[in-house]
């Protein structure tokens, strides 16, 4: 098996698509590939990036909050079809369908559905709609706009939704955050000492947790205009910092060689049952290409979703920064990837999409080879 090729799609993007990349990949149980390339800040310092780089997760931070949910679901403590009214009893009540703003267009608002008189019932959503992202809730809302984090608490559990529940699948920060707050009033302690207790101290992943962190040797992301700095150490996500730096959906750092091992801890199941990863890992929602687990994105016949070119046993996650782990139980696979990307803006997006694809199946072909 010759890995080598990675090297060349990598070379490839490198100071166009991010300046940082860090790859690491087990194929077996055995640890195959790691290697980390380009530089952390390119207009400040010549700083090499390591392996010991730590990246801003962004939203694979999703992966870690759903597994620290099931193994509440493992010991019965909470279920996927218990109604999330009975954990957070402000989530209730009957909603209006409404357009949400639209997070990368400025004064733009998206329209998921028609204008319609309709209404949402919240006390009928479920932690399963929640993590399977079909629930009715809007992608995102500016709720670092809001003056104080209890303000922002509490726009979350009032918000309108952007559709009927269970109509459609709309990825949604909304629903993590949701499941984080569940999370905290569940076990009674903040979400980063849950996912630390749960998921992260018992993997020994040493590396990965929550900001805000020591800017040494931490991949810097984009330059905030409306703070006038570059964020290195802080989380990226606007509404993860305005909730502290520790949300459901956002805020963990940490390396590709960790992250590597949380997904190997997944695929020989260390950390959660058999049962409860075929679970995660069955088809729960589905809208036209789009095939959603218990919190993970499954294989999609699109040939331009990252996880197109493993087996369709397939599933993952990526993060706007630029981040992404997959796991193929057909190639017993596990492939971890962390860029900077949104250091260039947020404008590259197509182009991180490209480099997955192309990375994945440089990966695919050096190992069925």
């Amino acid at each position: 098996m010759n890995l080598a090729s990675i090297e060349s799609v990598v070379l490839e993007h490198l100071g166009k698509t991010f300046p940082a990349a860090q790859i690491a990949v087990y194929v077996r149980g055995q640890l195959a590939y790691e290697d980390a390339f380009g530089v952390l800040d390119p207009e400040t310092s010549p700083h090499a990036a390591t392996p010991q780089t730590r990246f801003d997760f962004a939203s694979v931070t999703k992966l870690f909050t759903t597994a620290a949910f099931m193994t509440l679901v493992e010991q019965r403590v909470v279920s996927l079809d218990q109604r999330v009214c009975e954990v957070l009893p402000e989530f209730t009540g009957i909603r209006a369908i409404e357009p949400y703003p639209d997070p990368l267009t400025p004064h733009a608002m998206v329209h998921v559905v028609p204008p319609t008189d309709a209404r949402a019932d919240a006390s009928a959503v479920t932690f399963r709609h929640l993590l399977a992202h079909n629930a009715g809730l809007p992608a995102w809302l500016p709720l670092w706009k809001l003056p104080r984090r209890e303000a922002r608490r509490l726009a979350v559990l009032a918000c309108a939704f952007a559709y009927p529940m269970g109509t459609r699948v709309v990825y949604s920060d909304i629903g993590l955050i949701l499941v984080g707050f569940a999370l905290e009033k569940i076990a009674g302690k903040s979400l980063d000492a849950i996912v630390y207790e749960r998921v992260t101290a018992p993997l020994g992943l040493d590396s990965i947790g929550y900001g805000p962190l020591p800017p040494e040797d931490v991949a810097p992301t984009e330059f905030y205009t409306h703070q006038q700095r570059r964020m290195r150490g802080e989380v990226h996500d606007e509404n993860a910092w305005s909730l502290g730096g520790v949300a459901g959906h956002a805020g963990l750092f940490g390396t590709a060689r960790d992250l590597a091992m949380f997904g190997e801890a997944l695929r020989t199941h260390r950390l959660l049952a058999r049962e409860t990863l075929a679970e995660m890992t069955r088809l729960q929602a589905e809208e036209g290409v789009t095939r959603r687990g218990i919190g993970f994105t499954l294989w999609s016949p699109d040939p331009s979703a990252s996880g197109h070119p493993f087996s369709q046993q397939a599933f993952g996650h990526t993060g706007f920064t630029g981040t992404s782990l997959w796991i193929d139980p057909a190639r017993e696979l596990v492939v971890a990837c962390l860029t900077n990307r949104v250091y260039y803006g947020r404008a590259n997006a197509e182009a991180i999409v490209a480099f997955r694809v192309a990375l994945h199946r440089a990966m695919v072909a050096a190992i069925d080879s």
